[in-house]
């Protein structure tokens, strides 16, 4: 009755590809100078000038605009304006996108509308020559040998034996389970 009829390509056994998540945004007032580095999302809604080498997205929305020489990163989605060369393992061009270099991709993805001036050379595949993925940043090693102080200072609980009433109530919650 409640039986989701099932197609024969909904069975098949595709890979499933993990989602990338944005983690900073740059928002519409502002305008930054300077480079951006690491790894992780990045959603540019404003104004951005300088260097850009990013282990993970990158998103250059309507409102955002990119100058930069070089942009480097796995994902970049353009639906603003970007001034410069871009070297990725996937590029995509919105309608509302625009772009001013040449591209180096293995995935080019584009819509009705879209512009590049530029040239594009498809590779099977790019390397981004990106720094290596820190383990952590500093400030976040700081923090953690600080949680490690505060935890050896932290007195341990004895162990209380379980009595007769808590054995009585755990089997029950097993046995309503």
């Amino acid at each position: 009755m409640f039986k989701r009829n099932v197609t024969p390509t909904e069975t098949s056994s595709q890979p499933v590809q993990a989602v990338e998540r944005i983690t900073s945004v740059l928002g519409s007032g502002v305008i930054w100078h300077g480079s951006i580095n690491g790894s992780g999302g990045v959603r540019i809604e404003g104004a951005f000038e300088g260097e850009i080498a990013l282990r993970g997205m990158l998103v250059v929305g309507e409102t955002g605009r990119v100058t930069c020489p070089n942009v480097r990163a796995n994902t970049v989605i353009v639906a603003g304006a970007v001034r410069g060369n871009i070297t990725t393992q996937k590029l995509e061009i919105r309608a509302s996108g625009r772009v001013w270099g040449d591209v180096v991709t293995t995935a080019f993805v584009t819509e009705e509308g879209a512009f590049l001036r530029g040239q594009i050379r498809m590779e099977e595949t790019v390397e981004l020559d990106l720094e290596p993925a820190p383990e952590s940043t500093p400030s976040e090693a700081a923090q953690a040998e600080s949680i490690a102080q505060t935890s050896s200072q932290i007195p341990v609980p004895e162990q209380v034996p379980a009595t007769d009433t808590t054995q009585k109530l755990m089997r029950k919650k097993k046995t309503d389970a």
